[in-house]
């Protein structure tokens, strides 16, 4: 029992979680590479990635893992993205460790989702039964890459202000 569930119940709240992060932070991805703000939507990933990696941390186990290295990353990164986004009001360079912080806490989700998918899919497991395999290896160097490149783009258009200010400036139709 965790928290009063059963494990099997407890996983599935777990994983339900993690797979409302997941979504919903590829949506808060590409809101901020257009310069946008979802505001309901980033509530959501930030609540369920920061309870993802809450609950993970509940689970029995007896050596560190990637689990809980990327859940310890994760809480340190949400925690100054959380500052910069309530706190500060995404102000000034606050907008940049919002921007940085919540595509930080994206990757850390799809490594443990690539994990995930390479422990529980026979076909990937067969194709790297350890985590040191070079296709496991590949796969994850391969997530980095592509989230730190978004982290680099979301960091340079993130503007949600700018974007709010130019819609206001805009001068009314001719009636």
């Amino acid at each position: 029992m965790i928290l009063g569930m059963s494990i099997s119940t407890f996983i599935s709240l777990h994983v339900v979680l993690s797979v409302i992060g997941l979504a919903s932070g590829c949506f808060v991805l590409s809101g901020m590479l257009a310069s946008r703000k979802p505001a309901g939507l980033t509530t959501l990933f930030l609540l369920t990635t920061t309870a993802t990696s809450v609950t993970g941390f509940l689970f029995p186990f007896t050596r560190l893992g990637l689990g809980q290295v990327a859940g310890v990353l994760s809480l340190a990164v949400l925690l100054p993205t959380l500052l910069a986004l309530y706190g500060y009001r995404l102000a000034g360079p606050w907008r940049g460790f919002f921007a940085a912080g919540a595509t930080a806490a994206l990757c850390l989700n799809w490594v443990i989702a690539v994990a995930q998918a390479f422990a529980k899919i026979d076909a990937l497991q067969t194709l790297a039964p350890t985590q040191s395999a070079p296709v496991f290896v590949g796969t994850q160097l391969v997530v980095l890459v592509i989230f730190t490149g978004l982290g680099i783009l979301a960091v340079r258009w993130f503007h949600p202000c700018a974007t709010a200010l130019v819609r206001i400036r805009l001068p009314a139709a001719p009636v």
